[in-house]
């Protein structure tokens, strides 16, 4: 910590802050266009300076001056600095005067009017008039791609969107070429973006330069009505706002959550309203004659009570979607189980997930955040560019930190990091598993090891032994244990946890098997794996078996969705924890068996570890697996069994989504 001044008033800051940062602490107002947080220091546009008792008679910047730069009074006082004085005042001024020279009389038809850091900060800090009275520049504006519309006569060229995409985004796909007032920013060769997270560069841009194509000259910021949301395009839970005027949606915006997106979103979240104008379902249809016709709620009510009265109960199936809510599953389950059915299921690929192991079997258990704590990471049947391209930016954050080694077993693809691929599918799951192969070692050296499994490989007949085979190398390797949990399930569908923590999937039981979905019996662990993971590695919420099936939670007002306290940050996989003020007659019996206070938070032994029932399905010899490449969604083809000596490669598909026109947010 270092102690300096801000305009009289003493503070203690972090010595890495600079001192545009220490001033804010302070409580001091210090304008700026090219520093963002989440950026490199660009010092572009000479906005935030302020003046340094003791140093040359002249402002600095702010944003590339640190405060373990400054030197101590003369006497041992702490340094000072002031953001008010005359000089710092005309200083501002003038570069201000400097920043408008070019810049466009454009606020009437700009898009970014009214929310336009430009025109607040020109307002505060600059002046009425100006000097020049030349002819300004023109600058012929770029097409990028249909997402992003430029206007570049109003750029600034404060460079945050070449600093997004090649930092963040992990792609340069922006430049600033030539010099003076020939600069300008570019694609180089005048093409289409291709980063899943181009749309961020719209938030970013302090001028109307980038712009939402989509929402071009639809509606002014303060028409809007923001309401605060939860986006569902993927697993995430990114933090959101939508803006909308009247009943209709005008466009999505992230919100700051530094546990889950910090304020970035994907393409597919924030444009995504643009389909929710179009090919609706706004009404019932029934078919008849062999064809969809529209009907009345009444009509269609009374032809799902005719088509049921017609069948038995083990005739009736339900699957909830992977839009749908909890409190939509939970009334689902409980009609299908008045209809005497117990044939449910929210996994329509056949992903081996049993919430009877456990939530930390199906969850993302080191949280997003933690991603950054992590020092060593193995992809299983990933893809996260796209089936999570937020969550993949937090992994190459963490990977532009340094010492981080990344490998990836299934599909090759371009992840805007570098990684070493080991191998396409089982086999080298296996030779891991054996403690085979560089990187096996890696991850026993590494003190805090992550396995991050996707839905492409565990979807599936053979889903059941990978999920296996991860869980005994995360034990292997010490991923788990009691100080840290790096075993990770990623997601692609929204409601895919709730319905497993509703418990929302078929009952197996030996007399009555699953009629589809083939998911294995699970049996006692072994010993080994009994001494390798820890009971106390996995205290995390988890459903029994009898519970998540057989346990009748109170009415749907009732029930409350809000964060669990002091829990890991929601996540891909846990992102929202339903509490209930009653607890259910077959829950207090639980309770009063086992003397749990809490149903939610119970203690693991080391038999009922799920993990380490899930590693026990690694005896069994795997089975390699291909996946079908026709859909965006895994679909497993037949399994076909190769001898040891084949060395055939087998991929995983990454199930990405797709965007959905017919979405309700």
């Amino acid at each position: 910590m270092a102690k300096l001044k801000v305009d009289g008033k003493e503070i203690e800051v972090p010595d890495h802050f600079t001192l545009l940062q220490a001033c804010e602490e302070a409580g001091a107002e210090v304008p700026r266009f090219c520093f963002h947080e989440r950026l490199s220091v660009a010092g572009n546009c000479r906005m935030c300076l302020i003046e340094v008792k003791g140093g040359p008679p002249k402002p600095a910047a702010s944003c590339a001056m640190g405060v373990r730069d400054l030197r101590p009074g003369p006497n041992g006082e702490a340094p000072e600095v002031f953001t008010t004085t005359p000089m710092v005042k005309k200083a501002r001024e003038g570069v201000m005067e400097f920043l408008l020279i070019n810049h466009p009389l454009d606020c009437p038809i700009c898009d970014q009017g009214g929310e336009c850091d430009l025109q607040d900060q020109a307002m505060a800090f600059g002046i009425d008039s100006s000097r020049y009275q030349e002819n300004k520049r023109a600058v012929e504006d770029k097409y990028i791609g249909p997402l992003v519309k430029t206007v570049m006569n109003r750029c600034i060229h404060c460079t945050r969107c070449v600093r997004f995409t090649t930092e963040v985004a992990g792609i340069a796909e922006l430049g600033l070429i030539g010099r003076g007032e020939d600069a300008e920013i570019t694609t180089y060769l005048e093409q289409a973006m291709t980063s899943e997270l181009q749309g961020n560069v719209v938030d970013l841009c302090p001028v109307g330069a980038l712009t939402s194509k989509p929402f071009a000259f639809t509606a002014r910021p303060w028409e809007l009505n923001k309401t605060e949301s939860i986006d569902v395009m993927d697993a995430l839970g990114s933090a959101i706002r939508v803006d909308t005027r009247g009943r209709e949606v005008m466009r999505i915006m992230p919100r700051v959550n530094e546990d889950i997106n910090e304020e970035w979103i994907s393409d597919k979240s924030r444009f995504i309203w643009d389909g929710l104008k179009t090919q609706r379902l706004d009404r019932p249809y029934v078919k008849k004659d062999g064809r969809l016709q529209p009907a009345t709620w009444g009509e269609a009510f009374q032809a799902i009570k005719a088509a049921v009265a017609k069948t038995s109960g083990d005739k009736i199936g339900a699957i909830a979607g992977d839009l749908a809510s909890v409190e939509e599953m939970y009334a689902l389950k409980q009609l299908i189980a008045a209809l005497d059915s117990e044939s449910i299921d929210c996994r329509q690929d056949g992903a081996a997930l049993d919430p009877s192991l456990g939530r930390a079997s199906y969850i993302f258990n080191p949280t997003i955040a933690g991603i950054e704590s992590a020092d060593a990471l193995l992809i299983i049947g990933s893809n996260p560019r796209f089936e999570a391209s937020v969550l993949n930016a937090r992994i190459r954050k963490r990977y532009r930190m340094g010492n981080f080694p990344i490998a990836v077993i299934g599909e090759p693809g371009e992840l805007r990091y570098e990684y070493e691929y080991l191998g396409a599918g089982t086999e080298t799951l296996a030779e891991l598993v054996s403690g085979k192969g560089k990187f096996a070692a890696t991850l026993k050296k590494a003190q805090r090891p992550m396995i991050l499994i996707g839905q492409g490989a565990i979807a599936g007949e053979g889903g059941a032994a990978v999920l296996a085979a991860a869980a005994k190398l995360a034990g292997a390797v010490g991923a788990v244990t009691a100080e840290w949990n790096g075993f990770a399930v990623l997601h692609t569908a929204a409601s895919r946890v709730g319905g497993l923590d509703l418990g929302f999937v078929r009952v197996r039981t030996a007399s009555r098997p699953p009629k589809w979905l083939p998911v294995p019996t699970f049996s006692s662990c072994s010993a080994l794996m009994r001494s390798i993971l820890p009971r106390a590695s996995l205290a995390s919420p988890s459903i029994s078996a009898r519970t998540a099936t057989t346990a009748r939670m109170p009415p749907t007002s009732s029930c409350r969705a809000q964060p669990t306290p002091k829990s890991p940050a929601p996540g891909s996989t846990q992102r929202v924890a339903f509490r209930s003020a009653t607890a259910p007659a077959s829950l207090r019996a639980t309770r009063a068996r086992t003397g749990r206070s809490s149903a939610h938070s119970p203690t693991f032994s080391a038999r009922s570890c799920p993990l380490i029932r899930l590693a026990n399905c690694a005896r069994s010899s795997m089975r390699p697996t291909r996946i079908s490449q026709k859909s965006t969604r895994s679909r497993p083809v037949t399994a076909t069994k190769l001898p040891h000596s084949a060395k055939k490669p087998v991929r995983w598909a990454n199930p990405c989504l797709r965007l959905r026109s017919k979405t309700s947010i």
